[in-house]
């Protein structure tokens, strides 16, 4: 990411690019504004890094008033996790890490087994218990309504009950610009200020901003199996099953996530530019290459129901 050259939001030619910056700016001055402990979640994927940037824009020349925190399955690809570190260092901004594994080892959640066995699902309890342990009233998080039908219900103030629990039908009037963030004792906000944002629209601002991601975004050679109709990159964790083959192919990630459950797509693009071509035509979305997303046809409503991202 580059900081030594920093552009004025005017810089934007782009119009639309400049009004979705805008808003998502006014809503992180809001929660500024309105919280006393917020965080901003950050999983290391293109959208949470846009976010970060958003956020340093929102309050430079100051510092970016809040930290990040993660989630770390255990299973998380290794590229992630260094650029999530060095990352953090250049924003000089504070990363607080919490690990399922520790959740494990205290018995709070169950570890999954069997060949499609994922951690990602585990993260809610890890999630709710940092939420609590740091007493955060307001979690900013990187998802976009485009991305899922049940993400396409969320408000940019999103009230959850002293539970951690959403209900998609008891939500906040959002009129205007004006966000409600009176909440109870125990209770917490997710607040998505980029919820208006597209893919594309974050491919075009990052090429604009020359913003720098994990290499796994570009085409790159990765020994890869086929199941279930995906390709998962092999590793430690994803390991050849019986009649299955490890290949080495050309392939990008278009989300990143837990290793066991991110599919890769066969791809040539090395480039900011060429991804926008590629994400322009394509036909299916991104979290389509998500084994989690497929579980069940409401799959991601019924984990966000019970406190997930």
């Amino acid at each position: 990411m580059q900081f030594t050259d920093f552009p004025t939001v005017e810089s934007i030619a782009n119009p639309h690019l400049k009004t979705l910056e805008s808003e998502s700016i006014f809503v992180l001055r809001e929660v500024a504004a309105q919280f006393e402990r917020p965080i901003l979640l950050f999983s290391g994927g293109k959208d949470s890094i846009v976010l970060a940037h958003l956020a340093r824009r929102a309050f430079f020349p100051g510092r970016i008033p809040f930290p990040l925190l993660h989630i770390d399955t255990g299973h998380n690809f290794p590229e992630t996790l260094t650029f999530r570190d060095a990352l953090a260092q250049r924003l000089d901004v504070q990363l607080i890490v919490r690990y399922v594994q520790d959740s494990i080892d205290q018995g709070r959640v169950v570890e999954e087994t069997g060949p499609t066995a994922s951690r990602n699902a585990l993260q809610t309890v890890t999630l709710l218990d940092a939420l609590k342990e740091l007493r955060i009233d307001a979690a900013i998080g990187g998802a976009r309504r485009d991305e899922e039908k049940a993400r396409a219900k969320e408000r940019f103030f999103s009230h959850r009950d002293r539970f951690g629990q959403w209900d998609p039908k008891n939500q906040r009037p959002e009129l205007w610009n004006l966000y409600n963030g009176r909440k109870q004792p125990g209770e917490h906000f997710r607040i998505f200020p980029i919820s208006n944002w597209t893919e594309l629209d974050i491919w075009q601002y990052i090429a604009h901003h020359n913003i720098e991601l994990p290499s796994l975004y570009f085409s790159h050679e990765r020994a890869v199996l086929e199941r279930d109709g995906m390709m998962l990159a092999v590793s430690e964790v994803v390991y050849p099953l019986p009649g299955e083959t490890v290949e080495t192919r050309r392939v990008r990630f278009r989300t990143i996530g837990d290793m066991t459950c991110t599919g890769a797509m066969e791809s040539s693009a090395a480039t900011v530019e060429e991804i926008i071509q590629e994400i322009a035509a394509a036909r299916v979305t991104e979290r389509g290459s998500r084994a989690d997303d497929r579980r069940s046809e409401a799959a991601m409503e019924e984990r966000k129901r019970l406190g997930y991202f």
